[in-house]
This record gives structure tokens, C-alpha cells and sequence, in this order.
């Protein structure tokens, strides 16, 4: 068999290029099966790293709304409660204003109609509450 058939065999069953078959072939010293081999342990490395990734990314993302459940947003117009939603919530109502511009609009109006009611945001943490350990600001440095 010549190399090019070779070469063509490998590509057909691989699905590769003709560089990428033509390496196989040299590295298995001309040994069609060894590079078949060789390839598909390449293919198989691959797609292992690409499921690690993904169930990495799937951890971190868990990790993400579970936090995002543990802090809420709050809209507060003096000391009274106006609306209330969890950040993952507020967080994915972040990204449908930043694909679609209606609804970029649609936040900006509703901004500056909260800037001209005096509305104002608070971030809450499940658990904690000022005085709760947490540092109270001060009096800066120099009595300003």
C-alpha cells in the first residue's frame, strides 16, 4: 500500500486532515493500525479534558446561584421595602438587558425614574446584618 492510500485511510476512518494523518503515519513509523491508535487516544485525551471542563464549569456555576439565593436585592425607597429578588435573578435580568436593547432601554427608563423617586439599592446576605459582626464605616481620618 502506498502512503497516500495510507494516508487516505486514515483520514476517511479519523476524520482528520492530511497533515494530521500524514504526522500519525510518521510517528507509527508507517504502521497504519499504531496510527489509528495513536489518533484516536488523541481524540480520546481531548474530549476527556472537555468534560472536566464542563463539569468544572457546572460546580461554578452551582456555586454561583447558590450564592446568588443566599443574597438578595433589595429596591428601597426610604425604609420601606419596594421590591426584593435574589442577585442570581437580578443577575440574569443583567444579561437580557445586555443581549436585547428594548429591554436596555426599558432599564435605563426605569433608572432614571428610580433616580427621581429617591429609590435606592440594598445588597443583603442571608445570615448577616449590620451590627453582626460586620465593620460599621467611621469617621475618616483627619475629622473629614
Amino acid at each position: 500500500m502506498e502512503e497516500i492510500e495510507k494516508i487516505d485511510l486514515i483520514r476517511s476512518r479519523m476524520n482528520v486532515g492530511y497533515r494530521e494523518a500524514r504526522e500519525a503515519l510518521e510517528a507509527a513509523g508507517g504502521d497504519v493500525v499504531q496510527a489509528l491508535i495513536n489518533l484516536e487516544e488523541k481524540v480520546n485525551t481531548f474530549s476527556e479534558k472537555i468534560q472536566n471542563r464542563g463539569h468544572e464549569f457546572m460546580g461554578q456555576l452551582k456555586g454561583f446561584l447558590h450564592k446568588g439565593q443566599e443574597t438578595r436585592i433589595k429596591v428601597k425607597q426610604g425604609d420601606r421595602t419596594v421590591f426584593e429578588v435574589p442577585a442570581s435573578l437580578g443577575a440574569l435580568g443583567l444579561l437580557g438587558i445586555l443581549a436585547s436593547s428594548e429591554l436596555a432601554v426599558l432599564g435605563a427608563l426605569g433608572t432614571v425614574a428610580a433616580m427621581s423617586k429617591n429609590y435606592t439599592l440594598e445588597f443583603e446576605r442571608a445570615g448577616r446584618k449590620p451590627g453582626n459582626g460586620e465593620a460599621k464605616p467611621g469617621p475618616t481620618p483627619g475629622g473629614v
